[in-house]
């Protein structure tokens, strides 16, 4: 099955890729610029007192909304534009991506042997109007021993992972049980994605709405 229409996928992560892939979307990639000359509107620091599901949206909304801007400035085909962001929730406290492998062996002891949450937000611009969705699941790790994450962040997967693991990966390993949808916590809720690409038509006819 194919799904129409033709969109663009603001998101360099090759998990998302395969998730919309897999559910028949076609697209084509919107490529931001990348560090240190990444445009502002993309910017993931979290502001003080944001919350993870509040952060998610917020920075999956200003994706969508720039690479929409972006298919304008570059002249490309109107499409919508697809974006996501996702975080992991402990505690009320957002846990993104690792600086580096110290804070990535941080990350994974502390999550060792708990629940923790994980929120992808998808956003859907076109039109001049944005909608944003957020799916969480609760993922519960078994309990993990030093030697273990020692060798895992070695393997280099945790890296530009929030969370700091891959639960399609390796890191499949760590998961000892999950509540809610797998393709979220992999990145991209496919649930969400159907939900938006259906509301393109009532997008349409409401230009002036704003997530």
């Amino acid at each position: 099955m194919t799904l129409e229409p033709r969109i663009y996928l603001a998101s360099k992560s090759p998990r998302r890729r395969e998730l919309l892939t897999q559910i028949g979307v076609r697209f084509d990639l919107l490529m931001f610029r990348a560090p240190p000359r990444e445009d502002a509107a993309t910017d993931e620091t979290p502001l003080a007192g944001e919350a993870p599901d509040e952060y998610a949206r917020r920075v999956a909304t200003a994706k969508a909304r720039h690479g929409a801007e972006l298919v304008t400035l570059r002249k490309l085909i109107a499409r919508p534009v697809l974006a996501a962001d996702t975080t992991l929730d402990v505690d009320g406290e957002i846990i993104g991506k690792p600086r580096d492998d110290a804070e990535a062996a941080e990350i994974l002891n502390r999550l060792s042997g708990r629940t923790h949450e994980v929120v992808t937000a998808v956003a859907l611009s076109h039109a001049g109007a944005c909608e944003c969705a957020a799916s969480v699941s609760e993922v519960r790790f078994r309990r993990l021993d030093a030697a273990e994450i020692r060798r895992y962040v070695a393997s280099g997967e945790p890296r530009d992972k929030a969370g700091a693991y891959a639960i399609q990966g390796l890191g499949g390993f760590l998961v000892e049980s999950i509540r809610g949808s797998y393709a979220n916590v992999v990145g991209l809720p496919l649930v969400e994605v159907m939900r938006a690409l259906a509301g393109l038509s009532d997008l349409r006819a409401r230009p002036g709405r704003r997530a």
